[in-house]
């Protein structure tokens, strides 16, 4: 499998006409110099046909300098955020195939030409690099609960396809990237693809890939506490967008509940005496139910709504070109 696309020397490498896929290697980064050369160098090799793409976020080290050393097509992303600069990959580059990895230099590079080969022969549109470490440093205690609760979360709402959802690295078709609407800002946009995918019913797989710890003098941008609570506002608006029933149909149901609780006293207390003593509680308990009852309504027509709108983005995915 891992010979099947030609090398760049090949006759037959990737080029205009050719029949093979063009493919973008993109690498969204800050303040990476000391690996992002490695990371460039490292894919070039794997991927010979490939162009690497280094879409730099405010750099304040030498990043730019050592990406274009290391023969990358290096570009600016003014607005903070890996939402924003990979909202600005997928408009502005076209190809076939696009490989998003991070630049930290923690994902294997080798396992690019086994993943690009596995999306042209299945004919899928998304494989997500599931991470694998003998590493202990590699992979923090506190970041390995927070990827296992938020994609909880995400299997629960959206399906159990995907194991690693905050995985940085993954493989992507044309038509998947020019049908993802983009809309997270920082690293919660991994969880955005990953539910794109999921909502629209993509073929889609997840492959096992190594993962290695950050070089020295290398530091994380990730930060767990606010990055955490960020994906999960996003999978609060995501269930709310995407499963409107479920999330209004809840809030009435808690609602309802919450009434009954507070007016049962307020039975036993009619039962013994004919009289309701507290009757602002009573105006509570009638206001809370009939909230409910609109919120499990609007819940339903907005159900409506989102089916129609999912059936809309279905269209717009399958108007584009798949896999040659």
């Amino acid at each position: 499998m891992l010979d099947r696309i030609p090398s760049a020397d090949s006759e037959t490498a990737a080029r205009p006409g050719s029949a093979w896929p063009n493919i973008a290697v993109l690498v969204p980064c800050y303040n990476e110099e000391i690996t992002i050369g490695k990371v460039v160098t490292d894919f070039k090799s794997a991927l010979p046909e490939a162009t690497v793409y280094v879409y730099d976020n405010n750099s304040t080290d030498k990043t730019i300098a050592a990406a274009r050393s290391a023969g990358a097509v290096v570009r600016k992303e003014p607005r903070q955020g890996k939402g924003n600069v990979v909202r600005r990959m997928f408009a502005d580059i076209e190809a076939d195939i696009y490989v998003l990895v991070d630049g930290d230099d923690t994902y294997d590079a080798a396992a690019a030409r086994e993943l690009v080969n596995c999306l042209i022969e299945e004919q899928l549109d998304f494989i997500n690099a599931l991470r694998q470490s003998t590493v202990k440093e590699a992979y923090r205690a506190g970041h390995r609960f927070g990827n296992w609760l938020l994609t909880s979360l995400v299997r629960m709402f959206f399906g159990r396809q995907f194991n690693d959802m905050l995985s940085g690295y993954k493989v992507l078709s044309r038509r998947f990237v020019k049908s993802f609407p983009a809309m997270s800002i920082g690293f919660e946009t991994e969880t955005e693809l990953a539910v794109h995918a999921l909502e629209l019913r993509m073929p889609s797989t997840e492959i096992a890939t190594m993962y290695k710890e950050r070089p020295p003098g290398s530091v994380s941008k990730l930060r767990t506490y606010s990055d955490g609570v960020q994906i999960m506002m996003l999978i609060a608006r995501l269930v709310k967008d995407e499963r409107p029933l479920l999330f209004f149909g809840l809030a009435g149901l808690a609602l309802i509940l919450l009434a009954v609780v507070l007016s049962i006293p307020l039975l036993f207390t009619y039962l013994e005496t004919g009289l309701v003593p507290r009757f602002p509680t009573a105006v509570l308990s009638v206001g809370l139910v009939l909230v409910g009852v609109l919120s499990t309504f609007a819940g339903l027509i907005l159900d409506m709504t989102t089916k129609t709108r999912r059936e809309m983005k279905r269209l717009i995915y399958l108007s584009l070109p798949g896999m040659r």
